[in-house]
């Protein structure tokens, strides 16, 4: 059965890979990507020439279309806090208003994929954390755009499925580096990078022992 795929920031570094992953399927009739290079930009994109995909230059909290969609997938949002935290109400659109506007396109049956973070666990007191763990959160804070938008996104998806059996997937992702990461993206990898090839001194807070979860993105 072919398949009518919806990616929201698709143009983004992780959405890019996904983009090149979905156009490897023998099933994938269509591909929409909806993105308003906020973060992503058309480069991450520019190599695909598959008649199939789409590129709509968009808001997901304000994206329109006739079609309705088999699967959607709602990457759209900044993950570096440089960049939310610079414009945390525009963040939380982006998140909440994006995932209530995708629901709209979604076929009757169809499937609904998150791109959730492991931010919701805030400040964890546990190491490594199940998914059970509920969180040591600072709903209030400096990062709250971020942490509680995705928190909110994700009890809105549950609700859909509890109260019209949604399809749904939620994936809380955790540091992801590789190929297509933004030089100021800001976080640990990209300026490690850039700080290597450049100055050679790398920046290191604290005494260097802390640890952090990174996966490589095509893993």
């Amino acid at each position: 059965m072919s398949r009518s795929v919806l990616i929201s920031g698709g143009c983004g570094f992780l959405g890019s890979h996904l983009v090149d992953r979905l156009l490897r399927r023998s099933d994938l009739e269509k591909l929409i990507v909806v993105d308003n290079l906020w973060t992503g930009t058309r480069d991450n994109v520019a190599h695909v020439a598959d008649p199939r995909f789409d590129l709509q230059i968009a808001d997901a909290e304000s994206f329109s279309s006739l079609q309705r969609f088999d699967e959607i997938i709602h990457l759209a949002s900044p993950a570096s806090p440089l960049w939310y935290m610079r414009e945390p109400v525009r963040t939380i659109k982006a998140n909440i208003g994006g995932a209530l506007n995708l629901l709209t396109l979604l076929k009757p049956g169809g499937r609904f994929c998150f791109a959730s973070t492991s931010e919701v666990y805030g400040d964890p007191l546990i190491s490594p954390q199940p998914e059970s763990y509920r969180g040591s959160v600072d709903c209030t804070g400096p990062r709250a755009s971020y942490d509680e938008s995705k928190r909110c996104t994700e009890a809105l998806l549950f609700e859909q499925q509890r109260v019209v059996g949604l399809d749904i997937r939620v994936v809380r992702i955790f540091n992801t580096y590789g190929p297509r990461t933004r030089i100021d993206d800001g976080r640990a990898v990209s300026n490690f990078a850039i700080q290597a090839l450049t100055t050679g001194v790398l920046t290191v807070y604290g005494d260097g022992s802390q640890s952090r979860s990174w996966g490589y993105v095509d893993d």
